[in-house]
């Protein structure tokens, strides 16, 4: 098929996934810990705070599909979002890290106002800028390739926000900062630098990409026809893509629990005995950074490696096929990461390495998977809910997130890790910790992503949306829409 994105176009989209990928980073990555080790908040609150507001995302997200499929402003259907969302989102990340004076009800009121209002003006931005792509170009290999790159660049654009906590963890002790308010410094730093160049990079997007695709916005529901939340769920392909999606949603957690691990399961520092308390705050938050740093690098290489050659694995293997190649590779490492154990902390590396190969690899697939059953969806009703399609998207992403950080809250229930106890004066000791918490923090970046890659193999063997039956829909759906006089400008 002809091609119709120019290498400008491309650069410009994959740098503003970069800058989403910051603000979403800090967010997905830090979230629990900051709830959890500098607000002191109680678990079960953490918990029921996640799994409410995603609730909430199953109603929010489809309504604001509904309205991107539905919306046509003057400089197109997807990119004016892109332009006025950045500012809130900023606004409201900064405020999401912020600790205000407040204690009991009051901060857990905070807390819940700023994390929901995140949620939902971020879907507001993520659904039409992952829905961009179906309208910049109607060939699904070139729409393919331009998600590859912006996951590539997104999944970079996430290592930024952990390499900032790096640097910050060798920098804040030698500032005499300690405990909760090193903390505190630490995160609000993060999320000023994430949240205003991120947006910055994000808001680009709207200036430097064109919406050729004009696809009309769906009918209204006639009397006795078909609603679109029904054609979304009798569309078979994209509910089986979206289940693989929610059932590997562990493997956020190889991100997600890193700093949990440091603080709590591993020690790579030096000896502590005999070291002032000033020298052991520093050795502390050392093993935290440099801990961190390796998880971070781990990840990047796995992650970043998996989604570098997709494009050339795309040219062998199909999407199907790259899911359950990959996710093998991540159970099998995730148990070898079990059985070595939390006490051999760098022969467990080469491991995590593989264990997040998976990460790239499913990032991709998915999205673009959507893409084609879109394509399916409209070859087979005449309707296109690419604004819907894109929330299912942006639902499972952060449904995962939630169910990474819930079974992270669970583990500290599990282990009774009672994070009010420890001092807000000085970092947490791992050495001192029981091995039933290092244990129980060591299997959230082994054992437990490692099950999730393997059920999530399930539903995708039932996927079919591969080789001639695909070739036969994108050749057909060309044909239906010049005759439906859809112009592809």
């Amino acid at each position: 098929m002809e091609k119709y994105v120019k290498g400008r176009e491309y650069r410009a989209y994959a740098i503003g996934a970069l800058g989403q990928g910051m603000i979403y980073a800090i967010m997905s990555s830090y979230i629990s810990d900051f709830y959890l080790s500098v607000l002191k908040l109680a678990p079960m609150f953490v918990l029921l705070l996640m799994l409410l507001a995603r609730v909430w995302d199953a109603v929010n997200d489809p309504i604001m599909g509904y309205f991107v499929d539905r919306s046509h402003f003057k400089n197109g259907k997807m990119r004016p979002y892109l332009l006025f969302t950045p500012i809130p989102i900023a606004i409201l990340t900064v405020l999401l890290f912020y600790a205000p004076n407040l204690s009991g009800w009051q901060l857990m009121v905070y807390a819940a106002v700023t994390y929901v209002a995140w949620g939902m003006i971020y879907t507001a931005s993520d659904v039409p800028f992952w829905s961009l792509p179906n309208v910049m170009t109607p060939n699904p290999d070139e729409r393919g390739s331009i998600i590859s790159n912006a996951k590539t660049l997104n999944g970079i654009g996430s290592a930024i926000p952990m390499a900032i906590f790096m640097l910050l963890g060798f920098i804040l002790p030698k500032l005499n900062l300690s405990g909760t308010a090193l903390e505190k410094t630490k995160y609000m730093t993060i999320a000023l630098i994430s949240a205003v160049i991120g947006n910055i990079l994000f808001m680009r997007v709207y200036f430097k990409t064109k919406e050729r695709v004009n696809i009309p916005a769906p009918p209204k529901k006639e009397k006795g026809g078909t609603s679109s939340l029904k054609l979304l769920l009798t569309c078979k392909p994209l509910m089986l893509t979206a289940v693989m999606g929610i059932l590997s949603s562990a493997r956020y957690m190889y991100q997600a629990g890193a700093v949990h691990v440091a603080r709590y399961s591993f020690y790579i520092g030096k000896d502590l005995t005999g070291l002032s308390p000033a020298e052991q705050e520093q050795a502390l938050q050392s093993n935290i950074s440099l801990v961190s740093t390796v998880f971070a690098v781990a990840t990047a290489v796995g992650m970043f490696g998996a989604m570098l050659v997709m494009p050339l694995l795309f040219k062998k293997f199909n999407y199907k096929q790259i899911i359950i190649a990959t996710s093998l590779i991540g159970f099998v490492s995730s148990m070898a990461i079990w059985f070595i154990g939390y006490q051999h902390f760098w022969a467990c590396v080469p491991f995590l390495v593989l264990s997040c190969v998976p990460c790239g690899a499913i990032n991709i697939c998915l999205c673009a998977m959507i893409g084609d059953c879109l394509d399916y969806m409209e070859w087979k009703t005449g309707k296109r809910l690419t604004g819907m399609g894109s929330a299912v998207q942006s639902f499972v992403a952060k449904l995962g997130n939630a169910v990474s950080t819930s079974f992270i809250v669970l583990m500290y229930m599990i282990v009774h890790l009672d994070v009010a106890n420890i001092s807000a004066n000085v970092t947490a000791n791992p050495l001192e910790m029981s091995e039933t918490i290092r244990t129980g923090m060591f299997s959230l970046v082994s054992i437990i992503p490692g099950i999730s890659l393997l059920i999530c193999i399930v539903p995708i063997f039932f996927y079919d949306l591969v080789g001639e039956k695909k070739k036969k829909i994108t050749k057909e759906l060309e044909e239906q829409r010049k005759a439906k006089g859809i112009i592809i400008e």
